[in-house]
């Protein structure tokens, strides 16, 4: 039918009109030249219009049609992919980058829509499935061990470096427990998907699976290390995906002297070691109430607000926190 034709052809100009004026870059590929929005306005404002009139003069009757629903995965937009678009009339078209690059993996819906006499077309995006897997344990504050399809894989997170705690070969370093604990907190129990880096191998030299993690909650686990002060941005040979974002989050834990980064832990110097920072630094104390999680240094007053009944105190922050292992740096402190 004529008027089917006409109906195809006003939704392809409709799309391209809509893309256009998003991102008019990508008809540069066909026209050789760059082309403005205006020019877009003008080439396919106008074809619409046309097969819109066309449509409506060679239909038998003023059918109204159903919306039309365009799903673009979100990881092919971000990895710059063809988008296939099916516009539910059994036509697909290439298109790609119809959405701002800088989309948030967390927006699952974003919609564009239309009406022209009863017509709609939405554009949204969908968010990709991720396979999660369990926690098995976490070693210290970059590491941590998983289990994929029942077998423990040891993983070794790509951008941080958090301070030694289990290195046979090195004392535990300033605020090394700190990370180990925080990294537990956040991770014991959870799960978590992970992503690999081609810029960066698969293994390090011991085996370990390079990745970024993040939890089922969204929380991406290296870069939030970074930016609270319990890790180190560190680029081992090449630059990685995310360095960019990871140097940013470092600049910030350092200006905001957070974690590692204060006066009052190790200010940003981790090479020394744990025992030597706890001893020049006085008293530690916390609360042994069953719900405390804070552990505070005699150089914060926050500690003085804690209940006599419970208050704990300690001549160093080793002996602390092998009484109180999951207690962490009070934020009143940092």
């Amino acid at each position: 039918m004529i008027s089917n034709l006409f109906i195809l052809l006003f939704f392809i100009s409709f799309i391209c009109l809509v893309v256009g004026l998003i991102k008019p870059s990508l008809f540069k590929r066909f026209t050789k030249k760059d082309i403005t929005r205006k020019q877009v306005g003008l080439i396919f404002g106008g074809s619409t219009l046309v097969f819109f009139v066309l449509t409506g003069g060679t239909a038998p009757g003023i059918q109204p049609v159903q919306e039309i629903e365009i799903a673009i995965d979100i990881q092919d937009i971000k990895e710059d992919e063809n988008v296939i678009v099916n516009t539910g009339n059994e036509e697909e078209i290439n298109v790609e980058d119809i959405v701002p690059q800088n989309l948030n993996q967390s927006q699952q819906d974003i919609s564009l829509q239309t009406d022209v006499d009863n017509q709609s077309v939405t554009i949204k995006t969908i968010e990709p499935q991720h396979t999660y897997y369990s926690v098995v344990s976490v070693t210290d504050g970059d590491t941590l061990k998983i289990s994929i399809d029942g077998t423990t894989k040891t993983l070794r997170l790509i951008g941080m470096d958090t301070p030694e705690t289990v290195d046979p070969r090195k004392p535990v370093q300033c605020f090394g427990k700190e990370a180990s604990n925080k990294a537990k907190e956040l991770l014991s129990g959870q799960k978590v998907r992970i992503e690999t880096d081609s810029t960066q191998g698969e293994l390090d030299k011991y085996g370990r699976m390079l990745v970024y993690i993040w939890r089922q909650d969204g929380l991406f686990f290296n870069e939030y290390m970074i930016k609270q002060g319990y890790a180190n941005e560190y680029t081992y040979d090449l630059p990685y995906k995310y360095q960019s974002d990871f140097k940013s989050a470092q600049t910030y834990a350092r200006e905001n002297q957070l974690g590692l980064w204060s006066p009052k832990t190790c200010s940003g110097d981790t090479s020394q070691s744990a025992e030597s920072t706890s001893t020049t630094q006085g008293k530690y104390y916390t609360s042994s109430y069953h719900s405390s999680k804070y552990y505070y240094p005699a150089s914060c007053s926050a500690w003085q607000g804690l209940s006599e009944n419970y208050l704990e105190s300690f001549d160093s922050l080793e002996d602390l926190l092998s009484s109180f292992p999951s207690r962490t740096l009070s934020p009143q402190c940092q």
